[in-house]
């Protein structure tokens, strides 16, 4: 049986993790709501497809480079305190991108809210390695992630009607509000460590000073599971990205002629997919004791839905639903390689750690979005209406061999991961 204090601190923990994920939902709103908005942002500021892609990666680009510092930082001072200094800076950026009246002012923006956002998820993984042992990691970076996912909801069919209703920037002015309820929510409820771990903060600070910081910079570089595992999360996040954050909707519209509303339920879905596979994927591993082989399943399965959802003919809006949250979940199986790193890595060291990761998925979104657009103007006819442009199937499926691609590779990088069967290695 349990003791009282042991479920107290139980529930303790669930309380501060899942408020920290908080501002990692309304991080994914921020991320997700191009593809909401993008033929808004096309007319507004009179974007190309390329042009398009790059504003919305100004969010990548800044998360890329700021991740690595954020990392260090969150190894060495106050979770809370940089959570809530994130929240803000997101919540400005967020303004500016409402109220820009050009295409670099809203880029800008963009690029504010990515700076917040580099510590967003780094911040759940270290406060999460604090108040959860290894055993559960798996299961607790699955409902972390399915708290971004419902962010990612969020920034589909609601945004969309929200958008219909008071127009984009009022929609993304009211966004802009949320973000001040998150930071006093975080400000009230969550804590650096559990209560009576003071020993341990003191161990963890003096292992950090007796490794000094250009040793623990080398030990995280120089661990090649890090990258390997940020890599391969980096690839089976690209339905995310390209379909969820930014094309999805305009696929949808243009090759299976649905209305934008429809084409957000099935868009909406991606990330209901990736609501239940988070946990699912996470319980699967720690119930097995493995790391690597559900990452295998997942990659092989991803493979295998993308090549049906590209070229299965005549598909009705049912189908496309049901696809994308196949897809949604079968590239759940991304979310082990945040435990993974963990286990293979100094707990001190978790933040520093994680944000290879972190910076390797990034650095995806910055790279992808705007190749994505650049594919998709490769054979277009220049057909136009509205001012928007016009692709075709083979266009949209040109640009869509990224993921297959990026899934075989992703079935390789798996095999190369060290396992760690649930338990810390470092």
């Amino acid at each position: 049986m349990k003791t009282l204090k042991a479920v107290n601190n139980t529930k303790l923990a669930w309380a501060v993790t899942l408020t920290a994920a908080l501002f990692f939902f309304y991080e994914f709103i921020q991320l997700i709501l191009p593809n909401a908005i993008n033929v808004q942002l096309m007319q507004s500021f009179n974007l190309n497809a390329p042009q398009l892609g790059w504003l919305a990666s100004m969010y990548f680009c800044a998360n890329a480079i700021f991740l690595f510092p954020a990392g260090n930082l969150l190894d060495r001072y106050s979770t809370k305190k940089l959570l809530l200094l994130a929240v803000a800076l997101c919540t400005i950026g967020t303004y500016i991108f409402a109220i820009a009246p050009d295409y670099m002012v809203a880029a800008g923006g963009r690029f504010v809210v990515g700076i917040g956002a580099a510590f967003c998820f780094l911040s759940c993984i270290r406060l999460s390695s604090r108040w959860f042992p290894p055993s559960r990691m798996a299961l607790v970076t699955g409902v972390v992630v399915t708290m971004a996912m419902l962010g990612g909801f969020v920034a589909q069919s609601p945004l969309v009607l929200l958008t219909k209703w008071v127009g984009w920037r009022n929609a993304i002015l009211w966004d802009a509000g949320l973000g001040i309820f998150i930071a006093l929510a975080i400000m009230l409820i969550v804590q650096d460590r559990p209560p009576n771990t003071h020993e341990e903060a003191k161990a963890n600070k003096a292992e950090l000073k007796d490794l000094g910081f250009i040793r623990c910079i080398k030990l995280v570089l120089l661990n090649p599971n890090n990258w390997l595992g940020g890599i391969y999360t980096s690839l089976l996040n690209l339905p995310v990205f390209l379909l969820g954050g930014l094309w999805g909707m305009r696929y949808l519209v243009q090759v299976h002629n649905l209305s934008e509303v429809q084409a957000s339920y099935a868009t909406s879905m991606l990330f209901v997919g990736v609501i239940f596979g988070s946990p699912a994927f996470g319980w699967f591993s720690d119930h097995i004791g493995r790391r690597c082989l559900p990452m295998i399943i997942g990659a092989i399965a991803s493979l295998i839905v993308m090549l049906v959802l590209m070229y299965t003919p005549g598909l009705s809006l049912t189908s496309l639903i049901v696809l994308f949250f196949i897809i949604g979940f079968v590239t759940s199986s991304q979310v082990l390689s945040y435990p993974a790193i963990a286990e293979l890595n100094p707990i001190s060291l978790t933040g520093t750690a994680v944000s290879i990761a972190s910076v390797t998925i990034m650095c995806s979104g910055v790279i992808f979005q705007p190749l994505f657009g650049w594919m998709l103007e490769l054979n277009w006819n220049h057909a136009m209406v509205a001012d928007i442009p016009v692709y075709s199937a083979h266009d949209f499926n040109t640009a869509m061999w990224i993921m297959p691609i990026a899934f075989l590779i992703s079935i390789v990088i798996a095999f190369m991961i060290r396992e760690t069967y649930c338990e810390a290695q470092a």
